[in-house]
């Protein structure tokens, strides 16, 4: 009775989509030959640039983010290749797993599910390498299953003083839109997203951005499949090459109105939009934890992210809590992934088209749901909550 009205999906991706984009895809079917579509289309290059904090290269694909792992991953390595990857979570195994499909040798360094990657451990390895075996370092910035923002600039900066010459890849598919990234400053050679999460479209379209670095080591590759070689994207003779074939031409259109809401609010005004928003859940969960079993996945704050997170509160709670939101109340948390036993863990979504009243109601309905199900919790976490917010709406 209490969740009928509009649900919402507090999910870590694909997250709420704007009416805004929503009203930018439902069209007829556009000439994909000539006219409005094509360069609608080119408009988006500069924009996505932005978005990445990059003057260099950008391709789209009709993916998903695992498309888009592979696409990266085509152009730059080869089978007998060897890449280093840093995993902190389910997503940093499955970009390696993509690489291992691939033919590629895969070096895996995990560091666990409740923490960020330990530079000194990465520099010790890259140190090793006196051969220069392994080709690029792959680094989930934010990963979704664990809720861990990891930090690339450092990484980026390990790599410089060991003088190591793989390409950094980063994997910024929950965070892009969400967490502070500079792709050129921070030195990243590859960067992948989706249109999922930050960026506020459906799933379907895949990103990769690139430098000269990277291109460099694409040009030299003895063979890439057709369809994920990103030069022909990138740098198009014609538009079709820009797709490979038919354009994504409804998703088109919602990128761009996306895109346009970024730029509006400003890239840095999205970015403090969504650390006050996640201060705002942390402050509530530290509350419930004061008197119940609820913790944080990751226990330092400057390791978590403001896209996404995850939260234990003990087997099988994580699994009724959430059946419990969306039966009662309309709202929809993300399962457990990356810890077990999967039913002691949930995750809040909280990027792109997100704001204030709407964390405060998941804050608010996980509030009753701990109360109706007799799960121990401690007192003022909304109170809590409700401060963050106020406090930010008055700061100078």
């Amino acid at each position: 009775m209490l969740s009928n009205g509009r649900s919402y999906l507090a999910i870590p991706g694909p997250s709420v989509t704007p009416d805004r984009v929503l009203n930018a895809m439902h069209r007829p079917a556009p000439n994909i030959y000539t006219g409005e579509l094509i360069d609608m289309t080119y408009s988006l290059m500069p924009d996505l640039r932005a978005v990445a904090r990059t003057d260099h290269h950008v391709a789209i694909y009709i993916a998903n983010g695992h498309g888009a792992w592979e696409a990266a991953l085509s152009n730059v390595v080869s089978a007998g290749d060897t890449v280093l990857v840093l995993a902190t979570g389910r997503f940093g195994h499955g970009w390696g797993e993509m690489a291992d499909g691939l033919g590629v040798h895969v070096e895996t360094l995990d560091f666990g599910n409740s923490g960020a990657f330990d530079l000194g451990i990465v520099a010790q390895t890259l140190a090793q390498d006196t051969d220069g075996r392994i080709k690029a370092v792959l680094a989930v910035y934010v990963d979704t299953s664990t809720s861990v923002r990891n930090d690339i600039k450092g990484l980026r900066d390990v790599m410089d003083a060991t003088g190591h010459d793989a390409l950094l890849m980063a994997d910024c598919i929950a965070s892009l839109g969400c967490d502070r990234f500079e792709m050129d400053a921070w030195g990243v050679d590859v960067t992948i997203a989706a249109s999922q999460k930050g960026l506020m479209t459906p799933p379907g379209l895949g990103l990769v951005w690139f430098n000269d670095k990277a291109a460099a080591v694409r040009a030299q590759m003895p063979r890439v499949s057709r369809y994920w070689d990103w030069q022909p994207r990138a740098n198009p003779e014609g538009y079709w090459q820009l797709f490979d074939g038919t354009a994504p031409t409804h998703h088109l259109y919602g990128l761009r109105a996306a895109l346009d809401m970024i730029k509006e609010e400003g890239l840095e005004n999205v970015w403090t939009r969504h650390a006050v928003l996640a201060r705002t859940i942390w402050a509530a969960c530290d509350c419930w934890g004061q008197g119940g079993p609820l913790t944080l996945n990751i226990a330092d704050p400057a390791q978590r992210s403001h896209a996404v997170t995850s939260i234990c509160i003990g087997s099988p709670d994580g699994d009724r809590l959430r059946a419990w939101m969306e039966d009662v109340t309309g709202v929809t948390l993300g399962i457990g992934l990356g810890r077990e036993p999967t039913d002691a863990y949930f995750r809040i979504g909280h990027m792109g088209h997100v704001n204030a009243h709407m964390v405060l109601g998941v804050l608010g309905s996980l509030d009753a749901g701990l109360k109706a199900l007799n799960i121990p919790h401690g007192d003022g976490a909304l109170q809590s909550a409700a401060n963050v917010v106020a406090a930010a709406s008055i700061a100078p």
